[in-house]
């Protein structure tokens, strides 16, 4: 289409003889489509929903028509959709790309301009001819339509208008806008709200994940990068382009703020440059001020959300400012009205007051999906807006930002840290883009260090030095050290709820312990070890204490192993059946998945067949045979989810109901049969009260203001003499969030005797329980069982007061999930 229309428009200048460049564009922008020319709809129209591949084709076809917009596959999704970007920017910067991805290289790495003394010089002439480079990121979390819909009416503005703002922003900037980071998402969830549109279930989110492994929790893998689309952001946009400004266009929830933008509320992880801190508060308070000034009502800052947690946000250190913007939530694409005194208020704003941080009050009403793309583009363009008329300031501050992490540590300062590292934590810090060295000695508080070697005088291993002087060294330091998450309490004492976990000591969750050492240090360094080698997540030769507990590197295939699936979506559930597909090239454990009424129909039958698929043996369960199964596994859920599921009336009947007091005599009666049933985390509860189990959760009911744990890392002690530990450390950790903790009791109207419990893994009697993160009532725990194993007939019970595969992160506690289902 391009070269017919360059065609047109040649013929068109020799025929009248006006200059070939404004008519070679007028032409071009006259055939431009609307997003309506393709969708049959325009985007924010009331239950209407696009398909991924509509998206796709509306994105060629603006690339097909403008020279403003490239448009590129960058990959395969998990279930093999194209993974996409369009970069907008004006026709000049677009043919010079290359120079621009030039500069910011040189701009985010300051060594890469030469001697100290020559950097700022060089760095000044940069500043002059960069742009600033802003990633737009939509539709992460599915369920929130309105962003991946924007996406389309952001791009249409920017490749059709010729006003003077639209020309600014695309001479001004390089606009890589990403229509949705993960679009499987959109087809799931597009396919359940068209089945129920008309229906009363209309509007309702869909009753499976909305990602195929992590559904909400895709946006928590952005520092241990376990996720295909992640890899696929990080590696082809993040860290080729270097942004300095990242906007993640986001929804919340219906009954709140009309629009959340940051300052975030405290805390702020302490590894956050200055900079970025001073670069969104700017910025954020800059678009919460414009959008008033437009109408938009219900608008708050400062509240909500943190900027905590790396695994949510990676460009904060990476050089850019991430813009989370979080507009309030229809039903889906369906109109719903909220009523003023239903609103609700979050951590730092109440909706039904006007305060320095929220306002003006809307006053409630209808809201539908037009409202939630109309603020999202009209931020959008506010966003770009501040972009292009501050760009030399943003790359002032990039700059700025990447001169101080590079520069020389000075005495008495953090010069790195210094540990064994598995492959796992090299892979993962490599694709953060940090530096490391393999360390051969090292000398330190006076003591020289030397790496073992073999009989024959070889070197075993090397020791992995990461060095503060580097990019992206404060990265490595907020993955490497434990955190400290402060004691942050309200006027009465209760808690002040973290937006997410406390905790993300990647080393500790990898089984490691990495020391910080302080400048000058000595070391002598050595060849990089395993630097081709991959992560296999899980393997006898990484995690620790799985190949002396196996003897031998791959575990063997397991046969009649079953996962506990309930319609009412579990993140741990997904996560769970990442673990057990992911070990590429290696023997991969097969399963199924089972569903309430498999359960309540007594189906824990199986037989095993065995299919080769490439380089691994994926081994498929297929229901039927004789033979009963021998693991049931019940991941992290609320026990009244499982035994309940969905209320009557709340989605379509064949999805409501959980197992029901006849699923509990199923189960009951299989494992007494000879099964194994291992419950993860909050599961636990639901065999601690079904099954009557001489076994108390000692925080169960506790206030927060006596305990609380909102996603910590905490010391594990271990029985290694037993089963399910052996091979493991006797000190290990367990990831704790909302945990139950076991304490066994002599009930004689127990189902089995006390003398039928074992407890395995226990918090110490006489040491601080917490290790990263934030506990409070540490006191109350101390002792006290995370790890039992329970006798019941022929059968076992296996109850895990922690999430041993949490977010595929936990490889320190693989091993003692692994060993449950064997």
């Amino acid at each position: 289409m391009r070269t017919k229309t360059f065609a047109l428009a040649l013929l068109v200048v020799i025929a009248v003889g006006v200059h070939f460049a404004p008519s070679h564009t007028q032409a071009l922008q006259s055939t431009i489509p609307t997003p309506a020319d393709v969708l049959g709809f325009t985007p924010g129209d009331d239950r209407k929903l696009a398909s991924w591949n509509q998206v796709v084709e509306y994105f060629k076809r603006l690339d097909q028509s403008s020279e403003r917009l490239r448009f590129e596959e960058l990959g395969k999704t998990t279930m093999g959709k194209p993974f996409v970007m369009a970069t907008i920017s004006s026709p000049d910067n677009l043919k010079r790309l290359e120079e621009y991805k030039k500069i910011q290289e040189q701009l985010a790495d300051p060594r890469t301009l030469g001697a100290p003394a020559n950097r700022d010089k060089k760095a000044a002439e940069l500043i002059t001819r960069g742009k600033t480079i802003v990633l737009i990121t939509c539709g992460i979390h599915s369920t929130e339509v309105g962003s991946y819909l924007s996406s389309m009416l952001i791009a249409h503005r920017l490749v059709s208008a010729n006003d003077k703002e639209i020309q600014d922003v695309l001479e001004n900037t390089i606009i890589l806008l990403v229509p949705s980071l993960n679009p499987d998402g959109v087809d799931i969830v597009k396919k359940w709200y068209d089945k129920t549109l008309g229906t009363p279930y209309e509007g309702t989110d869909p009753p499976e994940l909305y990602h195929k492994y992590t559904g909400h929790d895709d946006n928590r893998d952005w520092y241990a990068f376990t996720q295909v689309e992640t890899q696929l952001a990080v590696e082809k946009i993040h860290n080729v382009w270097h942004p300095q400004i990242v906007h993640d266009i986001h929804q919340q929830g219906s009954f709140g703020s009309r629009l959340f933008l940051p300052p975030y509320m405290q805390p702020v992880e302490p590894n956050v440059p200055k900079q970025i801190v001073e670069g969104y508060t700017e910025l954020g308070n800059y678009l919460a001020k414009q959008m008033r000034s437009k109408g938009f009502e219900g608008i708050t800052t400062d509240s909500t959300y943190d900027a905590w947690s790396p695994s949510r946000a990676y460009s904060h250190y990476h050089g850019g400012v991430r813009i989370l913007s979080e507009t309030a939530s229809a039903r889906i694409a369906s109109p719903m009205t909220v009523r003023f005194e239903d609103l609700n208020s979050r951590e730092g704003y109440d909706p039904k007051k006007e305060t320095a941080n929220f306002g003006p009050l809307w006053h409630g009403g209808e809201w539908k999906l037009r409202n939630i793309t109309d603020t999202m583009t009209t931020c959008a363009f506010f966003l770009l807006k501040h972009a292009a008329e501050n760009r030399e300031e943003w790359l002032k501050r990039f700059y700025a930002i990447g001169k101080e992490a590079v520069r020389p540590r000075r005495k008495g300062e953090l010069f790195g840290f210094i540990g064994d590292a598995n492959v796992c934590t090299r892979e993962t810090l490599r694709e953060g883009g940090v530096e490391f060295q393999d360390v051969r000695q090292y000398t330190l508080n006076g003591k020289l260090h030397k790496n073992p070697r073999d009989a024959q005088g070889q070197l075993k291993s090397y020791t992995m030095l990461a060095r503060m002087d580097q990019p992206y060294g404060a990265f490595a330091k907020a993955l490497l050290e434990a955190q400290h998450y402060p004691n942050l309490l309200d006027a009465s004492g209760h808690p002040i709820a973290p937006y997410d976990v406390t905790a993300h000591s990647l080393s500790l969750l990898y089984g490691e312990i990495f020391t910080p050492v302080i400048a000058p240090f000595k070391y002598e360094s050595g060849d990089l070890l395993d630097a081709d080698m991959p992560c296999p997540r899980f393997s006898g030769t990484i995690v620790k204490g799985w190949e002396s507990s196996q003897g031998r590197q791959d575990p063997p295939p397991l046969a009649r192993l079953l996962i506990y699936k309930s319609h009412v979506p579990s993140l741990d559930e997904g996560w769970t059946r990442w673990w057990l597909e992911s070990a590429k090239g290696k023997s991969s454990m097969g399963y199924e998945s089972v569903e309430d009424r498999d359960i309540r129909a007594g189906r824990l039958l199986v037989k095993q067949t065995v299919t080769v698929v490439g380089e691994s043996n994926i081994f498929h369960i297929t229901p039927a045979g004789d033979q009963p199964s021998r693991t049931v596994v019940f991941p992290d859920q609320p026990a009244r989810t499982i035994l309940n599921g969905y209320r009557a009336g709340t989605m379509p009947p064949e999805l409501v109901g959980g197992l029901g007091q006849e699923g509990v005599k199923a189960l009951r009666e299989f494992v007494e049969d000879g099964g194994t049933l291992v419950f993860l985390n909050r599961a636990s509860d639901f065999a601690i009260e079904q099954f009557k189990l001489p076994l108390r959760n000692v925080v169960s009911g506790l206030p927060k203001t006596q305990f609380y744990v909102p996603g910590s890392i905490l010391r594990l002690e271990l029985d290694t003499t037993k089963p399910i530990a052996k091979g493991m450390p006797k000190e290990s950790i367990a990831w704790a969030e909302d945990s139950p903790v076991f304490e066994v009791v002599h009930d004689p109207n127990s189902s089995v005797p006390a003398a039928h419990v074992h407890v395995i893994g226990w918090y110490p009697r006489d040491k601080d329980p917490l290790l990263s993160g934030w506990l409070l009532g540490g006191e109350r725990i101390k002792g006290k069982a995370a790890l039992v194993e329970v006798t019941m007939g022929k059968g076992r019970i296996i109850l895990f007061g922690f999430r041993p595969q949490y977010r595929a992160q936990s490889l320190a506690t693989y091993p003692l999930f692994f060993n449950s289902l064997r």
